[in-house]
């Protein structure tokens, strides 16, 4: 029966190997089919874990120590001697995650490390103008494993995996060209403000972090089945499944970067695109493409650096910023009206004909509700002037709108679309 679950389970998981933003979300559901009280992962989930994280990225440091026989006193201990503000308290459940950060993902670990040096000093220099412990850093890294594009099933998506309406509250826009939350420079911003909010209401950064997971209604309703506790280990089996394993997650991220070496763990190699970057804000309506064709810049890297950009597009109209490669920032500069005109009626304008049809029916009297365009009926209007009007046949008008007869009714609304 076993033998069934796993090939079951490695045909349901195959295609998030193709998907590298699924990352995040097929970590979670890894992590959450652990116990959380006793820590156990059973053969099959093992050997998924160690096969799902074989499939990524190699490091050059393939020596992974032992860890099994260290004595608690050693993780305690390294545990104290980082310099942190937030509490690190060591006991069995953050054990257990330490050492499934080791010796089930070094792989995995290796590559968030790489990517660390990129997102840590953007990440630092946020918290520190908000005066914020920088062990905060650590959360992304549990929320989205670093990817600045994940998604997870619920709807949270970026860096710091914000649901729409936090993102919304915070002052990131979401919309169907720009999402914010994949913006790292405004995200870690809005992370800021939340994570000091939350540290505000409960006085205590564990049990912030907490409520960051789960939000803060939960972690209240915890405090209130524990009698009043306010310590995240005394509300601990109160709150929902996976935010009990949050906190021990942070402190095994804080110990596993701070002795990652001990344990024969080092950072991945930096990834080609890996580069120097500067930011341009601009107002005009721009098309990632005309960009990367006239500087001559691959469009995936110009994607990697504005992953807020879902459709390739700055909407303009108000200021956007558009990070570009350092090499490219003056070329961009001194070619940038040459930029907005290629290919402009193909990427911008063909867009806005679309938007002008629309101005067009509404000026005709026509709104559009549902996906269709409808015309409210006038004294004197026939189904022959209602259609000439909106450029259609009265037969069309007829059927849309289940007519036996061409007899209409002011103010009646007629549907004049499709």
């Amino acid at each position: 029966m076993k033998r069934i679950l796993y090939i079951l389970l490695l045909t349901l998981l195959f295609p998030y190997l193709k998907a590298e933003d699924s990352i995040p979300a097929l970590t979670d559901s890894i992590v959450l089919s652990v116990d959380s009280d006793t820590g156990a992962l059973d053969s099959i989930e093992i050997r998924l874990f160690e096969w799902y994280f074989a499939s990524l990225d190699t490091t050059p440091c393939t020596t992974i120590l032992d860890t099994t026989a260290l004595p608690d006193s050693t993780y305690k201990n390294r545990l104290q001697a980082l310099p942190c503000i937030i509490e690190l308290p060591y006991n069995p459940i953050a054990k257990r995650y330490i050492q499934r950060y080791i010796r089930h993902s070094p792989r995995h670990t290796a590559r968030i490390m790489r990517d660390a040096e990129h997102f840590f000093p953007i990440f630092e220099e946020a918290l520190y103008r908000h005066d914020l412990p920088f062990e905060l850093r650590y959360v992304p890294v549990i929320e989205s494993a670093l990817r600045p594009t994940a998604r997870s099933r619920a709807g949270a998506a970026g860096l710091w995996q914000f649901m729409p309406s936090t993102a919304k509250k915070y002052g990131l826009e979401v919309n169907s060209l720009v999402d914010e939350r994949m913006d790292v420079y405004k995200s870690t911003e809005a992370a800021c403000r939340f994570l000091q909010a939350l540290y505000n209401i409960f006085g205590d950064w564990n049990l912030a972090i907490a409520a960051y997971n789960c939000g803060p209604g939960n972690v209240n309703k915890a405090i209130h089945y524990a009698g009043g506790k306010r310590d995240f280990w005394s509300i601990y089996p109160y709150l929902p499944h996976e935010t009990r394993m949050y906190v021990p997650l942070f402190i095994a991220s804080n110990y596993v970067f701070g002795y990652a070496a001990e344990h024969g763990i080092c950072p991945d190699t930096i990834r080609p695109n890996r580069m120097l970057t500067d930011t341009i804000v601009i107002s005009d309506r721009m098309h990632l493409k005309q960009v990367a064709e006239v500087l001559d810049i691959p469009i995936d890297d110009l994607r990697y650096l504005n992953p807020q950009y879902t459709r390739d597009i700055l909407p303009g109209g108000k200021p956007y910023s558009l990070c570009l490669p350092l090499e490219h920032t003056a070329s961009f500069i001194t070619q940038q009206d040459t930029i907005l005109a290629y290919q402009a009626k193909q990427l911008i304008y063909d867009r806005r004909s679309e938007i002008d049809m629309a101005q067009k029916m509404s000026v005709a009297g026509g709104f559009t509700m549902n996906g269709h365009t409808y015309y409210k009926i006038k004294q004197g209007d026939t189904l022959g002037s209602i259609a000439k009007k909106f450029h259609v046949t009265v037969s069309q008008l007829q059927k849309w709108n289940g007519l036996t007869s061409t007899n209409i009714y002011a103010g009646k609304n007629l549907r004049v679309s499709p």
